[in-house]
């Protein structure tokens, strides 16, 4: 939804107009805050999300677009679409958003056998009928074609991008550690993301106590929800480890206090086991953080290649080197990483960049001549 908010207010600003389908309830008060224009057709039926308004609405008002993107799979919305579009003259674009990751298939075996049917029912159907299957990486154009047989698709990779940080750092971060004194003159290695297993918070609780020795003054920063009610067992992984002191737990942060979580780390860590994008990866960029991330994290080798961060496999051997190495970079290398990580940003990963990229790629398809990229 963030990503769908930052593109369409972006692509308004270059002059388009920008309409949103979906199919959460109308009195919802985050659809009444939305700020593009938005049809809101729920509420559904399950978890599927079975709607029988959408495939009507669809076919009634869909040539009054040049362009229809499709966000996700695996829901009623991206069938409806292939309903509705595929005897008429409207095509629309799909935007998989790294739902077609075989480590999914490996970590959830039972849960892929369902998906496999639903692939062979209708899926397969809605990838091939697309206009083009849009990826944000190389990397995860590759992958999504082990994940299930038959694949045909017309594929593009697009980026992806966030908006810019707010520049105040020193105001967001003396507010953040105004409120947090504990934090005060604290090397801060920070987590910003869900609370889950895929990001592999476990080996970085590990790893950082493992490093501790080494440096005394740093501080292990958790922030954000934990939808599977995890935290009490990392928590307890903490105490049995002796950390439980050195490790702080922040819940869901927003705005300011987001913004004033990066501003005051001095490198942020990911050593997810599947990250199609990372969003919060490219915000620690954009505020100039270095990142330790895996190389299950899909721009990995942008990283690597620009020297933006540290790369290295999701073990904990993996995980423990990225502390390590970190650990052994003088001040001077830590700053020039961090120079690396904004102009990375600021050239791959900004928000005008990604949408302007993606416009292109729709005007080289020949949807519609009123794309100016």
């Amino acid at each position: 939804m963030e990503g769908v908010r930052q593109y369409g207010t972006c692509f308004q600003n270059l002059g388009h107009r920008v309409e949103v389908v979906t199919l959460d309830d109308p009195h919802a008060d985050f659809v009444k805050e939305f700020p593009l224009y938005v049809h809101a057709l729920g509420p559904v039926l399950g978890k599927y999300g079975y709607n029988r308004n959408l495939v009507p609405w669809l076919r009634a008002h869909a040539q009054q677009y040049d362009v229809i993107v499709v966000n996700g799979l695996w829901q009623y919305h991206s069938l409806a679409t292939w309903r509705a579009l595929r005897k008429g003259g409207v095509r629309y674009y799909l935007y998989t958003h790294g739902m077609l990751d075989p480590w999914f298939k490996l970590k959830y075996p039972l849960k892929h056998l369902k998906k496999l049917l639903y692939w062979t029912l209708a899926e397969y159907r809605v990838l091939r009928d697309a206009k083009a299957v849009l990826f944000t990486t190389e990397e995860e154009r590759l992958m999504a074609r082990s994940s299930f047989r038959p694949y045909r698709a017309t594929e593009r990779v697009v980026g992806f991008g966030t908006a810019v940080p707010p520049a105040n750092s020193e105001v967001l971060r003396d507010r953040f550690l105004a409120r947090r004194t504990a934090l005060r003159d604290r090397r801060i290695i920070l987590f910003l993301g869900r609370i889950h297993e895929k990001k592999g918070c476990d080996l970085l609780l590990r790893a950082f106590a493992s490093v501790l020795s080494r440096e005394d003054s740093a501080q292990l920063v958790f922030a954000g929800p934990d939808e599977t009610r995890w935290v009490p067992q990392l928590q307890a992984i903490a105490r049995e480890l002796g950390v439980d002191g050195r490790v702080s737990w922040e819940g869901m942060l927003r705005g300011d206090d987001k913004w004033g979580a990066f501003y005051s780390a001095e490198v942020f860590v990911l050593p997810s086991h599947q990250e199609n994008f990372g969003v919060a990866v490219a915000e620690a960029l954009g505020c100039g953080l270095p990142v330790l991330i895996s190389d299950k994290v899909n721009i990995w080798r942008e990283v690597q290649q620009e020297r933006a961060g540290l790369v290295a496999p999701d073990t904990q051997l993996g995980t423990n080197q990225l502390l390590n190495q970190w650990l052994d970079l003088t001040g001077e290398q830590r700053r020039v990483m961090g120079e690396s990580a904004r102009r990375l940003f600021t050239e791959r990963f900004a928000i005008d960049v990604a949408a302007r990229n993606l416009l292109g790629v729709l005007a080289d398809l020949g949807q519609s001549g009123a794309l100016p990229a």
